[in-house]
């Protein structure tokens, strides 16, 4: 049994102890939360833009820390599940992996590419699995064009548009914050660029053009230039009006067939604007099928069943690696600095 302690009790730390109680062979020993109240159960104030709404839980066999050194001593976890500020999760990986556990840390990887290295040296050296949850890979429609594209039965990749936009968070503190969280750059954008640099490979440099709230960005498109003729852009950021909290979507050209999908929350009700379909070279639109269930609680379960798997196997998971989550971090650290200076960043 795979013993597991979550650091950081917000919505993600409940969407992950959510998640991990459909995996097998894994249990939730321990959390750590600076708030008593969620420390006794109560979750009611947890929300997020999308999943379960948090409610009061029956904690009972799990071990409560309000202070992460006191966790970190337990001698019968296995790994440490850190869920976070960004900003924290350079320091308590670390901390982690010195005390022999091994790691599963939510995106964004870090703040900071140096951070990113220190972790991954750490790692080394406690020979422990240090995993990145980039999740939307496993989200279904993800899921689904990653398979069309791998098959290579329509040939090869041409470009694609990409597109993740909510509504301003008001509920997270110190979301506007470049030294805290990093704004939706690092917090929503860098889901699209972990996943074009999984598709595509590493552009050679970006073009971004938007508006910028201070020194975070806030709204924009960004065109991404690669050693290949590849035509690839995203759009990303927030809007203020709360009518539509979450959309997301894309467009995958390939040679022979272009994926096209797009799901948005519109008035508290979640839908297809788009639903996954594949045009292919003969006219014909083939909508996809999709797996029954809450897709993105399916994908958690699903990242979790991974990560689960190599700290049993000491094998790797391409999707959640470091080099992608940190390579992902330097995309999106460019094209700040393409949209605050008017010019073209190189990577």
């Amino acid at each position: 049994m795979l013993r597991v302690g979550i650091a950081g009790l917000g919505f993600m730390g409940m969407i992950h102890y959510l998640s991990y109680q459909k995996v097998r062979g894994v249990k939730v020993a321990a959390i750590c939360e600076q708030d008593r109240k969620r420390l006794t159960g109560d979750w009611r104030d947890i929300k997020g833009n999308f999943g379960p709404a948090g409610r009061q839980m029956d904690l009972s066999g799990v071990a409560t820390y309000d202070d992460l050194d006191a966790m970190l001593e337990d001698p019968k976890l296995d790994m440490i599940d850190i869920t976070l500020p960004p900003s924290l999760h350079a320091e308590i990986a670390c901390k982690a992996l010195r005390s022999g556990k091994h790691v599963f840390c939510e995106k964004p990887m870090a703040l900071k590419l140096a951070d990113c290295q220190r972790m991954v040296s750490a790692a080394k050296r406690a020979k422990r699995q240090l995993l990145i949850g980039h999740v939307l890979p496993l989200l279904p429609e993800y899921a689904w064009a990653r398979k069309v594209i791998q098959s290579g039965r329509y040939g090869k990749l041409r470009g694609g548009s990409f597109r993740r936009v909510i509504s301003d968070p008001a509920w997270l503190r110190n979301y506007w914050k470049a030294d805290a969280v990093g704004g939706p750059m690092l917090d929503l954008h860098i889901h699209d660029a972990h996943f074009i640099r999984l598709l595509f490979g590493m552009p050679q440099s970006v073009s971004t053009t938007g508006r910028m709230r201070g020194k975070l960005a806030e709204s924009w498109t960004t065109q991404f230039r690669f050693k290949k003729n590849l035509a690839v852009t995203a759009t990303s950021g927030t809007i203020d009006q709360q009518g539509r909290p979450f959309d997301h979507g894309f467009e995958i050209h390939l040679d022979r067939a272009t994926l096209i999908f797009q799901f948005a929350v519109i008035g508290g009700e979640g839908k297809y604007l788009c639903e996954p379909t594949l045009l292919d070279d003969r006219g014909k639109a083939r909508p996809a099928t999709m797996p029954a269930g809450d897709p993105m609680m399916n994908a958690f379960e699903a990242e979790l069943q991974a990560v689960c798997k190599a700290v049993r196997t000491g094998k790797g998971v391409e999707m959640l690696a470091c080099n992608l989550a940190r390579d992902a971090i330097a995309i999106c650290q460019a094209e700040t600095k393409s949209l605050s200076t008017g010019k073209s960043v190189r990577l």
